[in-house]
């Protein structure tokens, strides 16, 4: 029976979602607060969350990153917030689905549905430690280490080193890592890879002047060299 957690502050929303799970088969649990919302998540390891971001003590993305911090099954946002900049700022905090309200029962079902695959996909997939010269990719744990240490990566940092490091000495293009890391909408925006490359190599290259793992193909894209 696959755990959800809801989290919700509108009464009518939550007993909706909670009786639809339930007469689906799944084993629900329900939190009003985010206080609530990351001790049930501590207490139950739901094996998905659909989380509202206005709650009443403190904001959605805020309940996000608490999660993130050690929780990495999917996320699905539930919000009325329909500007692109609310669902960028969810999808980057590690959100992996952002639905907006109203919606519809049939489509939100599907959309938890296809988390849950995911979920349990990447839970039974063996992933590799990379290790180099520099620093060490853990992708399963989502962790990279340096000379012993854990090094703090922001979401969109792990996201662009994360696709780097699964296609190992292939050439990813601007645009298909604009893509994947940040959104369809932002194909063009190849300044967003010059920084946040520069980030990356400042944190795990011996000499960020001439790196050795994170390497820029003029014009074409960037390629992860182990």
């Amino acid at each position: 029976m696959t755990r959800v957690l809801v989290v919700d502050d509108e009464p009518q929303i939550l007993r909706a979602l909670r009786i639809n799970l339930i007469v689906r088969g799944y084993e629900v649990t329900t939190a009003s607060t985010g206080a609530a919302a990351l001790r049930a998540a501590a207490d139950k390891h739901p094996e998905v969350v659909v989380l509202d971001l206005g709650l009443p003590d403190m904001d959605g993305i805020e309940v996000l990153a608490g999660l993130r911090g050690w929780y990495t099954a999917p996320v699905i946002v539930l919000s009325a917030r329909t500007d692109s900049s609310d669902k960028v700022e969810a999808l980057d905090g590690g959100a992996d689905d952002y639905v907006t309200k109203p919606f519809g029962m049939d489509e939100f079902l599907a959309r938890l549905r296809a988390a849950v695959r995911r979920g349990a996909a990447a839970a039974e997939t063996s992933e590799p430690v990379v290790v180099t010269d520099s620093f060490t990719v853990d992708l399963a744990a989502k962790k990279v280490t340096r000379d012993g240490a854990e090094v703090h990566l922001t979401p969109t940092e792990w996201g662009m080193l994360e696709m780097l490091v699964r296609n190992n000495g292939k050439l990813v293009g601007q645009k298909e890592l604009l893509r994947e890391v940040w959104g369809p909408a932002y194909a063009t925006e190849t300044h967003y890879l010059r920084v946040y490359l520069a980030q990356l190599r400042r944190k795990l290259e011996k000499d960020p002047s001439k790196p050795r793992h994170l390497l820029t193909e003029t014009g074409m894209g960037y390629r992860f060299r182990e």
